[in-house]
């Protein structure tokens, strides 16, 4: 009886799918990035998707918050703006101030 010879490594690396439903506007713009990068869509959703991915799990394994320069943006305007106080919160700090 013969012996059949199993590689470790490419058992690991054996691929599993995975499927995923988009609408035609999602399907079309993933469609023209793969062109535009000259792969297969299934490759540039595995190269992009994993490396993003990736950066996730690094993120919430160290505890970091990781945004992309318009999120930055967004994130410093947000907390740099006056806070717009509602005539309630006015009221309550008149109150709080023994303001009539």
């Amino acid at each position: 009886m013969g012996k059949t010879r199993t590689n470790g490594a490419a058992k690991a690396a054996s691929p599993s799918p995975l499927m995923v439903r988009l609408d035609e506007e999602s399907k079309s713009v993933l469609t023209r990035a793969a062109e535009l990068r000259g792969i297969s869509v299934s490759d540039y959703v595995r190269q992009v998707t994993v490396a993003q991915a990736r950066k996730e799990v690094t993120a919430a394994t160290e505890q970091t918050i990781a945004m992309t320069p318009e999120e930055q943006l967004a994130f410093w305007t947000a907390l740099s703006a006056p806070a717009k106080l509602t005539a309630a919160q006015k009221k309550l700090g008149k109150l709080m101030r023994g303001e009539s």
